[in-house]
């Protein structure tokens, strides 16, 4: 795959570029932080201000803000979720008689947008050593080209920032989820929590017994990704404390192991709402009735896939 690195950059490329996607995204979080607090039709703006802007702030500025402001400024931003005092205000959402116009006039040309970022981070991911998330916005900006060319009248700048407040509003804190699952599967690490989980299991393991081990460490991870949200941050967890010492260590094949784990893991993220913008987000921008509907839908699907993925690795181990 190293061989398909068309185009190399400098890492310091990469570091300027993803402090820029962080700016952008900062900003954005601020706007919709002034948006909220000027509209005198959100019930919480103050509390909802101060959480976008908290956000924004820390999303772009991070990277130069000492340790202990930016660690201050999460405290503040988790503050108003805490007592629900984050709310949506009013939405300008298009009227779906206006809705139904624009496709009659754009058709299923309406896909290209969505498909252009696809492609440009799959391009970037493949093609290059630049960061996926950079081709990402990269991507998102062409798209808002071609939107503007569909309908240069009305898809002006301004639509798309309302627009993006529109969906981080309702989206919510569930947005910086990610994110703080991201963190909460390094502190486990440092913490110690794998080398717990293997004291545990050693118990209930057979020595030797890397059939068993198998589906404990793949049904652990489906389960500690429930927990936690993120597959990602399990992973790091589950092998320290089952994949190495139960698995690995007898003599188990690491790449099928570890490739299918990690999809072990993607199982559970179907089943919980710790994976927020999978499960919850969806249910947010449908306006679904049942906010448990998207995880009912999975769960099935779930319980398939992970039973076949064990049954691979033990076979193919």
């Amino acid at each position: 795959m190293a061989n398909l690195k068309f185009l190399q950059v400098p890492a310091e490329f990469n570091t300027v570029g993803l402090s820029v996607v962080w700016i952008i995204v900062g900003l954005i979080a601020i706007y919709a932080g002034i948006k909220n607090l000027l509209d005198k039709e959100n019930p919480s703006r103050i509390g909802t201000a101060v959480f976008w802007c908290s956000f924004g702030i820390v999303c772009a500025f991070g990277d130069w803000l000492p340790a202990k402001v930016s660690g201050i400024l999460v405290i503040v931003m988790c503050m108003p979720p805490i007592f629900k005092r984050v709310k949506v205000g009013k939405v300008n959402a298009p009227e779906k008689s206006h809705t139904e116009k624009q496709y009659q006039k754009i058709g299923m040309k309406i896909f290209i947008p969505a498909l252009t970022v696809a492609v440009f981070s799959l391009v970037f991911a493949l093609f290059t050593n630049i960061s996926s998330m950079i081709g990402i916005t990269i991507g998102t900006f062409v798209a808002v080209i071609i939107l503007m060319a569909y309908s240069p009248k009305e898809n002006k700048p301004q639509v798309f920032m309302q627009d993006s407040e529109r969906f981080l509003s309702l989206m919510g804190p569930l947005c910086m989820l990610p994110q703080l699952l991201g963190c909460l599967g390094g502190i486990f690490t440092q913490a110690g929590v794998g080398e717990v989980i293997a004291n545990i299991v050693e118990n209930v393991v057979p020595k030797g017994n890397v059939n068993v081990g198998i589906i404990v460490f793949a049904i652990g991870m489906a389960l500690f990704t429930m927990i936690m949200g993120n597959a990602f941050a399990a992973i790091t967890v589950m092998t320290v404390g089952i994949g190495g010492p139960f698995v690995l260590s007898y003599g188990a094949d690491p790449v099928t192991i570890g490739m299918l784990a990690l999809t072990c893991g993607y199982c559970g993220t179907l089943c919980t709402p710790m994976a927020a913008n999978f499960n919850i987000v969806p249910v947010a921008i449908l306006n679904m009735k049942d906010r448990w509907g998207v995880i009912k839908n999975q769960v099935l699907v779930a319980v398939i896939m992970l039973t076949v993925q064990i049954c691979y690795m033990i076979v193919f181990k």
